[in-house]
């Protein structure tokens, strides 16, 4: 049995307070967004949130992967409290912050790869992916970029311009930034999404080298290629070593900055620090969020020193840095890294993905369960033969899901994403195990 007392529901969701709020939200707020199914948080604590009518549900979404160490962990609390007491802002831009100086040292020691390295300071994702790619360009002079057909990296001009996970994310914004391109990522039209072998990986990056620099690109105007060690929003796919491993060999040939986006697969979510160490991947920059400070905005550029050097007053952030967030990634470094949260999500993931393996086996709707940590994709197809995406059975699998009682979010044409805290224990993650079994029974 899991230590938290959860799920339970007591009324069928959503109940008539949760309908209240709802209803109000449809009057005033932007509907920008299809929620993927009618919750209401009303109170969160470690892997469980309620609602206002007194269900409690498990959340392996985590805000999107976001509060790494659980909600409202007492240590990170604790310390945003502390911080609250001393002062609120101070602008990073103008002025120094010890904050600033402790995160960027503790981050810059661990950075993948020789260093020395730098850190600035943002608000999101997509601010850090943006500084990214100001920065390779103002550094090699060069105006092309490359990004990954499956890759999500935000949703501001610069960072939807890179994103290539679904039409609706760039339909009605054209003109997006010009010279952004896309190639395949570790996996061609022919291969099962995640079980693509060496050889299609040196065939999606011969398609790169060979027939984009061979036609349409040529590789001394190109600033750098951004990627997703682990793709997130695309389905979350682990790549062959391979892929990497070339990918890396490319950039260094042709002086082409590499930008590890690691703003979904990194701080520990994959049993790693960075998800590039899986790979011995030694990227030039890493742009980092979500779980960087569980749950408060902040976002992060990563840089080797002699990148990191910008034209005066060509890049800056009011917020970006704020001693807050800064105070709660601070105190969420330390439990990753001390506390040993890292180890729990490579141990425990490992557990959660044999669990799911022999689980879901019996349904011959799931396509395939990959991953890497507590960073885990189970794909749904209509059937293991054609392995063509469901994503309409998708849907009814969250939705039954969440009536039993477990938060989950899709990614990719039709994968379920699995991203819980990574406090998570493995009574916790059977229990999820069988309630996404429930679910799928269910539906197929």
């Amino acid at each position: 049995m899991s230590i938290w007392n959860a799920p339970r529901i007591v009324v069928p969701p959503p109940g008539p307070r949760a309908k209240a709020v709802i209803e109000r939200d449809h009057a005033v707020v932007s509907q920008n967004f299809k929620k993927d199914y009618p919750f209401v948080v009303e109170r969160a604590y470690g892997p469980v949130v309620e609602d206002p009518d007194g269900n409690a549900y498990l959340d392996f979404a985590a805000g999107i992967a976001v509060v790494a160490t659980g909600h409202c962990h007492p240590e990170v609390v604790q310390a945003i409290k502390a911080q609250a007491d001393r002062y609120l802002h101070i602008c990073a831009t103008d002025f120094y912050d010890e904050n600033v100086v402790a995160m960027a040292e503790g981050l810059t020691s661990r950075a993948p790869g020789p260093g020395p390295w730098r850190a600035f300071f943002c608000n999101s994702g997509a601010e850090a992916v943006e500084g990214a790619i100001k920065l390779a360009r103002l550094r090699t002079g060069r105006p092309k970029l490359v990004a990954f057909y499956g890759a999500f990296h935000g949703r501001t001009y610069g960072a939807m311009s890179l994103t290539a996970s679904k039409p609706v994310q760039r339909k009605g914004y054209a003109p997006l930034v010009p010279e952004i391109h896309h190639s395949h990522y570790a996996y061609c039209y022919r291969c099962p999404v995640g079980r693509a072998p060496e050889s299609c990986s040196v065939e999606c990056l011969d398609l790169l080298e060979k027939t984009m620099f061979g036609t349409t690109l040529d590789p001394s105007e190109i600033a750098a290629v951004i990627v997703e060690p682990v793709q997130g929003e695309g389905g979350y796919v682990v790549p062959h070593p391979a892929f990497l491993r070339r990918l890396r060999e490319i950039t260094r040939r042709h002086g082409i900055v590499l930008i590890a986006d690691e703003v979904q697969c990194g701080m520990g979510r994959t049993g790693r620090l960075f998800a590039s160490e899986h790979f011995d991947l030694q990227p030039d920059i890493v742009t980092l969020a979500k779980g960087i400070a569980s749950g408060m905005p902040l976002g992060c550029l990563l840089a080797k020193d002699e990148l990191m050097q910008w034209n005066d007053g060509g890049h800056g952030s009011t917020f970006g840095g704020n001693p807050v967030s800064l105070a709660a990634a601070r105190a969420t470094l330390r439990l990753l890294t001390d506390g040993g949260l890292i180890e729990n999500a490579a141990r425990v993931g490992e557990f959660l993905q044999r669990r799911l393996r022999q689980r879901l086996e019996r349904h011959a709707v799931v396509g395939d369960v990959r991953g890497l940590g507590l960073m885990i994709g189970v794909e749904i197809v209509k059937d293991r033969t054609s392995r063509e995406a469901a994503p309409e059975l998708r849907q009814r699998i969250l939705e039954a899901a969440f009536a039993r009682g477990l938060l989950l979010l899709g990614c990719g044409k039709s994968t379920i994403r699995l991203a819980p805290p990574l406090i998570v224990d493995e009574a916790t993650c059977e229990t999820a195990a069988h309630l996404l079994d429930e679910a799928i029974a269910a539906c197929a």
